[in-house]
């Protein structure tokens, strides 16, 4: 469905609603499957996989190889047919070393490719949605155009988005913009913005992630139709060679132009000296098979499939070889360690007051603060969690209730949720860096006695 993206970013719910056949309370599962069958799956199309023929004469043909059966056919026209001597040692031997390089790359690349599509479909992305009139996880290829989505600090924006509420709702747009800060969103649309879609205040674009806040928003645009969509397409499959394939390209390049300027000075050079000029170009075209270094596409393959293969057995999939060369140029490499160097876990050790001395209140209030937040619970959330909920403060959840919160932004850069219990007190508990809470901190709870936060406290905290 293609729509005028600047009228349905600006017309009122109601009329929204209406346009997209949508309903406030969400479809339920058999309307969601009925369009679902009808419009296909929410997913941008993506090149399909060349045959393993195609695969393999693409593998065959680079630079080396080229240079390769370009000396095969000299030594062919030489060996066979103008000398005919029968001896298709050296033709053998050639196109032995061709087709070993070749294999051994095919091959690898094969497994590479058949272990990456392995691994990511063992991934299942899914969003908050909804559906019956409850919001329910279901996987991101299932949305269908109306669908009301669900959106906390973490989420992948499953499409785009017409945002509907809003409450400190930060974007972060990196992926398409390159833009490292995060924008605001908004449900109100400014009629005097530009024509970039990026900078629309009430559209969230597909791929991009919710860093604060909270919201909602109904889908307007879906798959290829996204904005992402017709950037896939826009730019294709084209991929810059690295600078090792670079580098097999120009030595290539060189010993091309070495055969094509030694090959007749050797042939004058020598015809004019002897006066056999059939002799002379014999002799030229064993220079210039002597001249190619054969067995280097043998080697290089060698060196990069073990490279490999040894990556292989540390978990780790290559899906191409040239990468391998790249991998080793690097001094250092930086990681998000969490959740891939280790096992995506963190223990709550201790729990501490402004002094150093362990205080249970801190985690209680810590304990609430992490529970009753609406966003994504992050490691340290779920680690308070698990911490208090081993001392059952899970009790406390039933004298407590809800009244606002105030999302983490990166103004505050805190996050606080407002509490109250059955007595009617309200209290306000904020969480964040230390030096952050201590900023914004005027007095302490030392041993039951309130007293004013200096400066003194301040550095040794």
């Amino acid at each position: 469905m293609k729509l005028d993206i600047r009228k349905i970013l600006n017309v009122t719910q109601d009329q929204l609603f209406d346009y997209l056949k949508a309903k406030p309370e969400g479809f339920t599962q058999v309307e969601a499957d009925q369009l679902i069958e009808e419009t296909g799956p929410n997913e941008i199309t993506k090149q399909e996989k060349p045959h393993p023929l195609i695969g393999f004469v693409n593998v065959l043909i680079n630079p080396f190889n080229l240079v390769l059966l370009v000396v095969i056919a000299i030594t062919f026209i030489n060996d066979i047919l103008i000398e005919k001597s029968g001896d298709y040692l050296t033709l053998i031997i050639l196109s032995v070393v061709v087709l070993a390089s070749t294999l051994a790359s095919f091959i690898q690349d094969e497994r590479s490719s058949a272990a990456s599509e392995k691994l990511l479909n063992m991934v299942s992305n899914t969003t908050a949605v909804l559906r019956d009139g409850e919001f329910k996880e279901i996987p991101i290829d299932e949305i269908v155009l109306g669908d009301i989505v669900r959106l906390s600090a973490g989420d992948i924006i499953p499409a785009d988005l017409r945002i509907i509420s809003a409450k400190d709702l930060f974007l972060s747009q990196a992926t398409l913009t390159g833009e490292s800060l995060p924008v605001e969103k908004f449900v109100s649309f400014d009629k005097d913005q530009q024509d970039q879609e990026t900078d629309y205040t009430n559209l969230s674009l597909m791929g991009t992630n919710v860093v604060s806040g909270t919201g909602r928003g109904i889908v307007i645009r879906r798959g290829d139709d996204t904005y992402l969509g017709s950037m896939a397409q826009s730019l294709g499959e084209i991929k810059a060679p690295n600078s090792f394939e670079q580098s097999i390209s120009t030595i290539s390049k060189l010993l091309m132009k070495l055969m094509l300027i030694m090959l007749p000075i050797i042939f004058l050079i020598n015809g004019v000296l002897k006066k056999d000029f059939v002799d002379a170009f014999l002799f030229a075209l064993t220079v210039a098979v002597g001249l190619t270094p054969e067995m280097l596409p043998v080697v290089l393959t060698t060196g990069l499939s073990r490279g490999a293969i040894n990556m292989a057995k540390h978990q780790t999939i290559v899906k191409s070889q040239s990468s391998i060369s790249t991998f080793g140029e690097m001094d250092i490499l930086c990681t998000d360690k969490t959740g891939t160097i280790t096992q995506d876990e963190i223990i709550l050790e201790r729990y501490m007051d402004v002094t150093g001395e362990d205080d249970m209140r801190i985690l209680r209030h810590a304990y609430l603060n992490s529970y009753f937040q609406s966003g994504l619970k992050n490691l340290i959330d779920l680690a308070i969690i698990e911490r208090a909920e081993s001392y059952n403060m899970s009790e406390l959840l039933n004298h407590y209730e809800v009244v606002d919160e105030i999302p983490f932004d990166f103004s505050r850069r805190r996050m606080s949720v407002v509490l109250e219990d059955k007595n009617g007190k309200r209290q306000l508990i904020t969480k964040g860096a230390v030096e952050e809470i201590l900023k914004n901190s005027k007095y302490i709870d030392r041993n039951g006695e309130v007293i004013l936060l200096d400066d003194k406290t301040r550095e040794e905290a």
